[in-house]
């Protein structure tokens, strides 16, 4: 399975910083970076201002650890309340799906603490930086070294996770925790034991009509794996069945890797569900285009052998519609004790 090499962040950091981005267009790693010098600009600029206004009181020691001292404490004390006061003070968040003011699905509370505390030691870097213009102190120095070295991790840990979420190309930004609809708590189970999975080759059929929340599921379990750097791709059942006639794994413009070489696939819009009732793509169509004597073979085994999400319409009891794709699955050689199938109706 395909993963990021340090040549592909090279790259890509190249692209972020060279060239305009009314051209090229916004990527994550573009969006990341400017919001991380933002936290230094929010660390240095107010440092540099208080300074200026505290520098001339006599009774006030080295005004430049105390301006910059006290910048960082106060964007510290904010960062803390953004990251704890929703879970501790149940301040309803004001994203819509959210909007009941409990999860459905727990966040990942110690990545959010991880993102938190980058965020910190950003607006100390500032701090620091900004310290040390206005009046040399060696340990303002000694602290800006430390909190160099200390973001080196984060840096890159951050900067390769926005590289995954935006090769896999979602339709839209969303992690489960905000994922809000109406599951049954076994198939909630399941969505998790999906998630927490380290073997390849497991299938989930979602089903649901218009409105259910499959896609958006489907999308907010993928961006988790992104964020644990696994390697996903997102495509609509139409678009996957014209790439079933490519040989290769052709080299995109906008994309380190294909459904061929990812660890997960999502596979989206497979049926509309109801209110329409008929199947537009038929599991006897989509394995006639799968089975192509160019790449047939090939194509199954990486479907076989890959942990998909197969985002569906609604499982109506007439057309069997669970059951047709469940035998198809197995007849590419996918165990029934693979296959999940969650029902969001």
């Amino acid at each position: 399975m395909k993963t990021i090499t340090r040549s592909e962040i090279i790259q890509q950091l190249k692209k972020d910083l060279i060239g305009k981005d009314s051209y090229r267009g916004v990527t994550l790693t573009y969006s990341w970076l400017a919001n991380q010098f933002g936290h230094f600009s929010l660390g240095f600029i107010p440092t540099v201002v208080i300074y200026h206004f505290i520098k001339d009181k006599p009774e006030l020691q080295y005004p430049e650890l105390w301006a910059s001292l006290g910048v960082w404490l106060a964007w510290m004390l904010f960062e803390v309340y953004n990251f704890l006061g929703p879970l501790l003070l149940k301040v309803p968040t004001k994203l819509k799906a959210l909007n009941k003011g409990e999860y459905t699905f727990t966040p990942s509370w110690l990545n959010l603490a991880f993102d938190t505390a980058t965020d910190i030691i950003y607006f100390g870097i500032g701090a620091m930086a900004a310290s040390l213009i206005c009046s040399y102190h060696p340990e303002a120095l000694l602290a800006l070294i430390m909190l160099l070295v200390l973001v080196g991790y984060p840096a890159y840990y951050w900067y390769t996770t926005k590289m995954y979420l935006q090769n896999a190309e979602y339709p839209f930004q969303l992690r489960l925790s905000q994922w809000n609809q109406n599951i049954r708590d076994e198939h909630k189970t399941a969505v998790l034991n999906f998630l927490d999975n380290k073997e390849q080759g497991r299938h989930m059929l979602i089903f649901g009509s218009r409105g259910s929340g499959k896609t958006s599921l489907s999308v907010s379990i993928a961006t988790e794996a992104s964020i644990r750097n696994n390697c996903c791709c997102y495509l609509t059942a139409v678009k996957l069945l014209s790439l079933f006639f490519e040989t290769s794994n052709p080299p995109q413009w906008n994309r380190l890797w294909s459904w061929r070489n990812c660890n997960l696939l999502v596979i989206d819009d497979i049926n509309p569900g109801r209110p329409v009732k008929s199947d537009i793509i038929t599991t006897e169509l989509f394995y006639e285009i799968l089975n192509n004597v160019d790449c047939g073979q090939d194509n199954i085994q990486h479907l076989k052998e890959k942990n998909i999400i197969w985002v569906m319409g609604s499982d109506d009891p007439t057309n069997l519609l669970e059951e047709k794709w469940e035998n198809l699955l197995q007849q590419i050689g996918v165990p029934k004790s693979n296959i999940t199938t969650i029902d969001l109706d």
